[in-house]
């Protein structure tokens, strides 16, 4: 059933401040299920982003706030954590009734809360993959978000993959460091694994292509399987073979420590962010 077939949501009007690549990957996704361009605007700054958006969905695009954002029922904030307090103080006036969704790291909802005089908030944090549909999104409603509200928001974000909800706003800082900082992780080894199939005299274009693919494949059998990974990782790791060759060494080198550290970094680091970008 796509949107349009909701009637609570059939004539509601969808604002975006800011374009970038989120706010492009939620947008795409909804023109895909059936979402007018008139039911659409946006507030974009940048001409050439202001631009792509215009030619790519037909959608209405401002480069600063106006008077008809009171028409949008959702807003939803796609834009960077250093500039969330001035956009939100220029477009407060005119979104008093709308059900604002924030998917700006960092920035907690007590801070929107404050600047947009209202606590019909939802932040979330979701991650790149979005952009082609297989992302994973984080949640958090403020007591002044209704069950309908939480629904809908969760029926917007459905094009770009997964979500949960969260009953603590702190924990979207260790969200943000599993899931929205992790395909950057997976990126990481990405490159590693397929630096090391070119020394080991493959080509770049094999190396690239064997590693991507055991990738994909791991995660959906891990998806798939009821058992943990560690079990996994067990099956496939016989004692002197290459597989415990390669595992021993990574355990020499502290790696899952290593590891595990630095995403208790990126969750510090996003708390943060909070404190930085959220005062006043």
């Amino acid at each position: 059933m796509t949107l349009l077939a909701q009637p609570d949501f059939k004539q509601t009007c969808l604002a975006f401040i800011g374009g970038g690549n989120m706010a492009s990957a939620i947008l795409g996704g909804l023109m895909r299920e059936g979402l007018a361009p008139q039911q659409v605007m946006v507030i974009e700054p940048f001409a050439e982003t202001a631009s792509k958006l215009k030619a790519e969905w037909g959608v209405e695009v401002a480069a600063s706030a106006h008077s008809g954002l009171a028409q949008a029922g959702m807003v939803i904030w796609a834009v960077k954590p250093q500039i969330f307090k001035e956009a939100a103080l220029s477009v407060t006036a005119f979104t008093p009734k709308a059900l604002h969704v924030s998917v700006a790291a960092g920035i907690r909802s007590d801070s929107i809360a404050r600047w947009l005089n209202t606590e019909r908030i939802v932040r979330t944090m979701p991650n790149t993959p979005a952009l082609v549909g297989q992302g994973i999104t984080g949640m958090f409603a403020r007591e002044g978000v209704s069950a309908q509200d939480k629904a809908w928001v969760a029926q917007v974000l459905r094009s770009t993959g997964e979500w949960l909800w969260v009953k603590q706003e702190s924990d979207l800082d260790a969200v943000t460091a599993l899931s929205g900082s992790g395909p950057a992780y997976v990126f990481y080894f990405l490159e590693a694994m397929t630096e090391a199939g070119v020394k080991m005299g493959l080509s770049p274009e094999q190396s690239d292509h064997l590693a991507k693919a055991t990738f994909g494949g791991a995660t959906h059998l891990a998806r798939q399987s009821a058992e943990t990974p560690q079990v996994l990782r067990e099956r496939v790791t016989s004692k002197g073979g290459t597989t415990f060759a390669a595992l021993t060494s990574l355990s020499e080198d502290h790696v899952k420590e290593a590891f595990v550290k630095a995403m208790l970094a990126a969750q510090k680091r996003a708390g943060e962010l909070g404190d930085e970008f959220g005062k006043g």
